[in-house]
């Protein structure tokens, strides 16, 4: 168990590995390159990370992934009007713009690999938090007859979700913001529409 010191230590490497991902991409990024941002040498990122860098970086992608959910809250947890709605797709929309083309949670796919147990179980949780937080905004609408009662609160939020990272992947490729917000807008009209629509 780390020390308080100890877990300092260990989030500011995350943090700094991040924050190199961010400016330059997972591949230029080296542990000299970590070592020097987060004032720490080699022994001390191998004591934290013995497996080395694809430990290190399977540390960064958690640590992404909760932020991808704290970043969108309160809204995204406050789901109950469309004006919330509204306000919760730009508040995603901006995230990512400041994100710009390089995602720290892409280390996922690019460098510790799409087949690596570990690496799916961070992707999952995340999609699995995400995707409730948007049914449970789904069915709150619903209760309240915003939203059809046809429309199954699973698989709307499962496309919502689907929107966003498709949107994302393209913003992540040509640096514009214009996909992701065209995705989320259709997703939204048609659940806004849906409660005037037969079943």
């Amino acid at each position: 168990m780390l020390t308080k010191k100890g877990a300092a230590t260990r989030q500011r490497i995350i943090d700094a590995t991040a924050a190199e991902i961010r400016e330059r991409g997972v591949t230029a990024v080296t542990l000299e390159d970590v070592g020097a941002r987060s004032g720490t040498g080699k022994s001390q990122l191998f004591h934290y990370f013995p497996e080395g860098k694809e430990q290190l970086l399977l540390a960064v992608a958690q640590r992404e992934a909760d932020r991808v959910i704290e970043d969108q809250q309160p809204q995204l947890g406050r789901l109950t009007t469309w004006a919330a709605w509204a306000e919760w797709r730009d508040v995603v929309v901006e995230r990512y713009r400041r994100q710009g083309v390089h995602c720290p949670l892409g280390v996922l796919i690019t460098e510790v690999g799409r087949h690596t147990p570990a690496a799916q179980e961070v992707t999952r949780r995340l999609l699995d938090q995400w995707q409730g937080e948007v049914r449970a905004g789904v069915e709150h609408m619903q209760a309240d007859g915003l939203i059809g009662r046809h429309v199954d609160p699973d698989r709307a939020a499962g496309a919502v979700i689907a929107a966003i990272q498709g949107g994302v992947a393209i913003l992540m490729s040509t640096g514009s913001s214009k996909h992701l917000e065209a995705a989320m807008d259709l997703c939204l009209d048609y659940l806004r529409t849906s409660a005037g629509r037969p079943g």
